[in-house]
């Protein structure tokens, strides 16, 4: 490592993803100012072009607007930017640029400017060749000894070099024993044209001998073969280096000799004008460009080499002059004059770091900071830092940084769910078992007060529901319109959804004086479906796997009444009992005691009770509601059926291993396949004819291993979507529970929601458990903690698919153990104060052990193992699966 680096004297990042090389960058005078300034000229493989004149005010400043002259689109990747005087009639230097098929030339030149923006500059297309073969590089120079113009030699991918007389094509001609393009230069002292071959030879062709030869690999004879004036094109010199070239650059330091410079993969040379080696160094490391240049000293030459190693040397001949780092990796280096400041180095790397540097002896070393004298008073500092984050949540909450009234009159948004089914069927392919699957029409309004711009409508609901049409996009011209859309809604495959709530969301840009554009903003609007949808009258079932009870504060009502189109019959008898048979084929249970005020609800599935039950709940609310009563409450004293959820957890995991696992082998047998594709074209391409070796039957066994291992891998993923639905129903069920068993706020079901439910999607990258054992830990370490030191314990900022489920259960069976205890969930700056005080008998920390996770399960089964006892023993009337019949 070097104890220097190199000065900073500008620096700037180009684009974004946008990828370079060698031939990218270039610097000189291309806009012909009088002052001589070198330019920066960058070309991406994206298109971009960009040329920049640094004018930083101080050293080590970023870019400025100002220093970028132009930014221009060319559409085009740019392979090479070169800077001469290509344009016949004018010595005026012009800029030539080389894309995979066409070479343009244009004219930079700059307007002096008359306000405060500055000057302008425009470039301006002279010419362009349309290449016939896909180029992969050029050079230039006046070849054949002409004066005041320069000559452009491009090379193709397929080894032809093709010479272009500035405005006019001269001539082509392919190398012998071409295979692999290699870097080219020009050396006008010896008038010949230099690369390195696929042999690992340095090669040199004389312009002359290019000239009047003739393509030896024609098939039909040209009238110059027959008249006998035609040549074979045939190599001045070679030179075996033994491995591959990076570049090549040929310098002059006076007129009598000139040098040719040979970058390779692990070694540098420098040849004289026939050949022979001059020197040779061996690196120790990988370059990655270098730049020779003459020196002050007299018959020497200094050589820019850069490494992958963040490192740039600079050799004379032979001798390590300076060594100093570089903040990336360099593909491209040059030398020029900046800002009257001669000799910055220019370096750009492969992601687009331009920075222009200079070599400093101030070596940058780490000094410690001064360590403070006088003790600090972390009591104080802890008051200080919640009375300021007490007034930012203050100002946060009365100002918003949009105004919600002004928001929401831009554009009112109203949501219609039709009563009534359609009466044609808006259903298609669908995989439900029943003959007719019903659909509802949902009809969404949109009024606007102002002008607004690119407005777009997407309304979203729960898999496996589905949309005929879910994208709507209008244009609000004038103010006060009025804009209405319809679509159906309807159940699409065989299971039941999470959900039947859909939400509307309306994205829209709203034009200002100082943006024309528009402000974007989003509004949305929530509808809830009508559950019978997916689910019609079933007959109720005396015995099921799963049951739970819902207690109330008020006297039951009638099913009939709250229920009004799912009572199988009318008799007074069947008021306290109902049946609901889902579409995808579930069946629950619901009764009514007309002792008690109690809902019992039943169901052969546990994730099946969750929207029998809410919607219980949320017909129980309207009702009386509408009844005038204010005090009505719900609760849960029963046992959490943990067990239960965490089988539908064990399964969803299940499913994502065996996912894995399946993906795996697909892409070995993929591999596999594409090995035995590629022995049977080497068999089929060998002229000499050999047996197969029954590849063949091999390769048709592989190609039915694929096909079977695919449609595994499908058949997965539609179970893990399955199953990722009935962990969701569960999980809302579960959280429902929780809050009416400790009476939790909205806000704290709020909490509880976004840790357990945070994905819409599930998959493999980032799946639920992962997710949710880090938000529950979160809160077990926050604001469900004992003392301040679980508190300071981090938890890991990388989220990885876990081995089991065996932590993420603890967790969760923890996290209702600290809220049984009286722990409370909260997000604000209060919550990471101790709640020793508030929960009685104290709150069990977070295990760090497998012992203490034992003890800790062992304490939370003694809890819950108690609550059954005390509810068996409160003394309640009991309930039968049918007693509401008989009472």
């Amino acid at each position: 490592m070097s104890l220097f680096k190199a000065r900073d004297w500008w620096s700037t990042i180009l684009g974004d993803k946008e990828e370079f090389d060698q031939g990218c960058l270039c610097l000189a005078n291309v806009d012909n100012s009088g002052n001589g300034q070198d330019k920066i000229i960058v070309g991406s493989f994206m298109g971009y072009l960009r040329i920049f004149s640094p004018h930083p005010a101080k050293t080590g400043d970023g870019a400025q607007a100002e220093d970028l002259l132009l930014e221009v689109d060319l559409r085009d990747p740019v392979l090479q930017v070169e800077v001469g005087k290509f344009v016949s009639g004018t010595e005026m230097l012009h800029l030539a640029v080389l894309h995979s098929r066409k070479l343009c030339v244009y004219s930079v030149s700059g307007t002096l400017g008359n306000v405060e923006h500055g000057n302008q500059y425009q470039m301006k297309l002279m010419y362009e060749h349309n290449l016939q073969r896909t180029a992969c590089n050029m050079t230039y120079g006046s070849f054949g000894g002409i004066k005041g113009r320069d000559l452009i030699c491009i090379q193709s991918m397929d080894g032809m070099l093709m010479v272009f007389e500035q405005e006019s094509y001269a001539f082509g001609r392919f190398l012998p024993g071409f295979l692999l393009p290699g870097p080219l230069a020009y050396s006008s002292r010896t008038d010949s044209f230099i690369t390195v071959s696929s042999c690992r030879q340095v090669e040199s062709y004389k312009y002359q001998v290019l000239a009047f030869a003739t393509d030896a690999d024609k098939r039909q004879e040209t009238e110059q073969q027959k008249l006998g004036s035609g040549k074979r094109l045939v190599v001045d010199w070679t030179l075996n280096i033994g491995e591959q070239a990076l570049d090549i650059c040929i310098v002059s330091f006076n007129q009598s000799a000139s040098s040719v410079f040979v970058l390779g993969e692990r070694n540098f040379f420098c040849l004289k004008d026939n050949g022979q080696i001059r020197f040779m160094k061996k690196l120790d490391w990988s370059p990655s460009c270098f730049l020779p240049y003459c020196s002050v000293s007299e018959g020497t030459i200094n050589t820019l080499i850069a490494n992958h190693n963040n490192m740039l040397h600079i050799y004379q001949d032979v001798t390590l002059k300076w060594a100093t780092q570089l903040p990336h990796i360099p593909v491209a280096v040059r030398v020029g004059c900046l800002h009257d400041l001669k000799g910055v180095i220019v370096t750009l790397s492969d992601d687009g770091h331009l920075q222009c540097s200079y070599l400093g002896t101030d070596p940058s070393l780490f000094q410690a900071p001064n360590v403070e004298s006088r003790e600090l008073n972390y009591d104080e500092l802890d008051v200080e830092m919640k009375e300021l984050q007490k007034i930012i949540k203050d100002i946060n909450k009365s100002q918003g940084v949009w105004p919600m009234t002004e928001r929401e009159d831009d554009l009112n948004v109203s949501v219609v769910v039709s009563p009534n089914f359609d009466s044609v069927s808006q259903a298609t392919d669908v995989e439900v078992g029943t003959d007719l699957v019903p659909s509802v029409t949902v009809k969404v309004t949109l009024q606007n007060r102002v002008i607004l711009q690119k407005a777009k409508l997407s309304v979203y609901v729960q898999p496996p529901l589905e949309l005929t049409c879910d994208q709507f996009t209008f244009e609000f011209m004038t103010p006060d319109l009025t804009r209405t859309v319809s679509f159906s809604v309807y159940l699409k495959r065989s299971y039941t959804p999470s959900e039947l709530e859909g939400n509307a969301v309306v994205s829209y840009s709203r034009p200002t004086d100082r943006n024309p554009d528009g402000i974007p903003r989003v509004i949305q609007c929530k509808f809830r479906l009508p559950l019978k949808l997916i689910c019609l009258p079933g007959q109720p079932s005396k015995t099921a796997s799963h049951k739970i009870t819902i207690d109330t504060n008020k006297s039951p009502v009638s099913l009939l009444s709250l229920f009004p189109g799912f009572a199988s019959q009318s008799d007074d008898d069947q008021v306290n009992v109902m049946g609901f048979h889902f579409l995808g084929g579930a069946r629950v249970t619901l009764l009514a005691s007309k002792t008690s005020q109690r809902y019992r609800i039943q169901s052969e599935q546990f994730e099946d009770l969750w929207l029998i039950t809410n919607e219980l709940i949320l017909r129980l609310q309207e009702y009386f509601e509408k009844q005038g009563v204010k005090d009505f409450a719900c609760s849960f004293s029963g046992s959490m059926p943990l067990q239960e959820y965490f089988e539908l957890i064990d399964h969803h995991f299940e499913l994502r291993i065996n996912g894995e696992k399946l993906e795996e082998l697909l892409s070995e047998r993929a591999v596999q396949f594409r090995a035995i594709q590629r022995r049977l074209l080497a068999r089929f391409k060998d002229k000499t004819p050999a047996p197969l070796q029954h590849l063949d039957t091999l390769l048709d066994g592989t190609y039915k291993q694929v096909i079977a291992l695919a449609d595994a891998v499908e058949e997965n993923q539609g179970n893990l979507f399955q199953s990722f639905t009935r962990l969701k129903s569960a999980t809302h069920l579960v959280i429902l529970l929780i809050g009416l068993w400790q009476k939790l706020s909205a806000d704290q079901v709020a909490i509880l929601e976004a840790a357990f439910l945070p994905l819409q999607e599930d998959t493999q990258e980032l799946g639920w458990e992962e997710t949710v054992d880090a938000a529950i830990s979160h809160l077990l370490k926050t604001c469900l903690s004992k003392s301040s030191k679980e508190q300071a314990l981090n938890l890991n900022s990388q989220l990885n698919i876990p081995k089991d489920t065996s932590q993420l259960k603890k967790h969760i069976t923890l996290l209702c153990d600290r809220l049984a205890k009286g722990g409370r969930l909260c997000l604000s700056t209060d919550a990471a104060a101790p709640q020793t005080m508030v929960m009685p008998g104290g709150c069990t920390t977070i295990p760090e052990s497998d012992l203490e996770e034992r003890s800790v399960e062992q304490d939370s089964t003694e809890l819950f193992t108690n609550r059954r006892h005390l509810t068996a023993e409160t003394p309640r009337p009991e309930v039968s699966p049918l007693q509401g019949v008989s009472e």
